[in-house]
């Protein structure tokens, strides 16, 4: 494992883990790089020694000049945010894995890019993926239910976690700190159109999914049910108080927007119905997170998670996943639905 030389694209909340757990695993971190001025220069430690944080702008510069095995993308969540980096990962042959939630299953809301992507890596021989929290606690853990499941009706699912704990980036795509009026015209208009509407978005690359949105689409592939209609809705959460949110530099006054909560509906020709709901907010004091999944059928069964250690086991997750991609046998745009389940992996 030792000889895994790791680049760190993105040197932000989640690199904190993701760099100290690859070290935990024997690989070494050999640079990062971020946009932001105030990161640059910084130091981190790796197994190869200190490192200073680079500018993104050079990024493709070091990965031709050096031979990298793996690129960690820990920086936004849509798919289109990334398109630069992956493409550059792709076009050079380097295999890539993010955390970003769209790309966990892609090709259900950005066809273009993740074919754009997927012929590139193919072309030139690595591979690409995308893994995080939702690889367990939305996707392979609800498989591990199924097995245990003669006839499955529906799939019903919930996950909640703190915006606060992912960055700026993730809150705005939450809505965090906007007004209902404000919420209404950037986010939950998307949803109100047409099937046809929204099929013109996606094939456009203007759609902006929900993270349940790509995990229906993963969960449907996975259990091999053909999807014949996909509906979304986002839902504003306001605050009852004053919030203060210095992680976020952001004030919530009483009444703006804390988050929002997205229903994905699938249906599939199998008559299998698969609802699931992310609930992404600043919490207050006395929430927490939560994931709670029901496989309804013969038999039901539920299963509740409290308090997960969301950040945390979404690091683990995305270092475990790296051994997953780089023995794949295959090339280009490899969703985790296509690997074994995810698996503690010795040092």
């Amino acid at each position: 494992m030792s000889s895994i030389k790791m680049v760190q694209y993105g040197v932000g909340n989640m690199s904190k883990y993701s760099i100290s757990y690859a070290m935990k695993k024997g690989i070494d971190v050999v640079a990062g790089f971020d946009i932001c001025e105030s990161k640059i220069g910084n130091e981190f430690e790796s197994l190869s020694g200190k490192h200073k944080v680079q500018d993104a702008r050079e990024f493709e510069n070091f990965i031709k000049s050096n031979k990298v095995d793996i690129v960690v993308v820990t920086t936004r969540s849509l798919i289109k945010e990334l398109e630069d980096v992956l493409t550059i990962c792709a076009e050079n042959g380097v295999n890539a894995i993010t955390i970003c939630e769209e790309a966990f299953y892609p090709k259900n809301s950005s066809p273009r890019i993740y074919n754009k992507i997927n012929e590139l890596a193919k072309k030139n021989k690595c591979k690409i993926t995308g893994t995080g929290y939702q690889d367990v606690f939305w996707g392979n853990l609800i498989m591990a239910i199924s097995g245990a499941t003669i006839e499955i009706n529906k799939i019903v699912g919930s996950s909640s976690y703190d915006v606060r704990d992912y960055g700026e980036a993730l809150a705005k795509a939450h809505g965090v700190g906007l007004t209902k009026e404000e919420f209404d015209n950037q986010i939950a208009v998307v949803d109100r159109i047409s099937d046809k509407e929204r099929e013109v978005l996606i094939e456009n690359g203007e759609f902006l999914p929900s993270y349940m949105w790509n995990t229906n689409g993963w969960l449907a592939e996975r259990l091999n049910l053909e999807v014949i209609s996909q509906k979304q809705e986002c839902v504003p959460i306001f605050a009852d108080d004053d919030m203060k949110c210095e992680e976020l530099n952001i004030d919530i006054s009483k009444g703006l927007v804390r988050g929002m909560s997205a229903v994905v509906t699938t249906e599939t020709k199998q008559g299998i119905t698969i609802i699931s709901e992310c609930v992404g907010k600043v919490y207050t004091t006395d929430e927490y997170d939560k994931n709670i999944w029901k496989v309804e059928g013969e038999p039901s069964t539920e299963i509740v998670v409290s308090r997960p250690c969301t950040v945390e086991l979404t690091c683990a997750t995305l270092i475990n996943r790296i051994f997953d991609l780089l023995q794949y046998d295959g090339f280009g745009y490899i969703e985790t639905c296509k690997m074994p389940s995810n698996l503690f992996k010795q040092k």
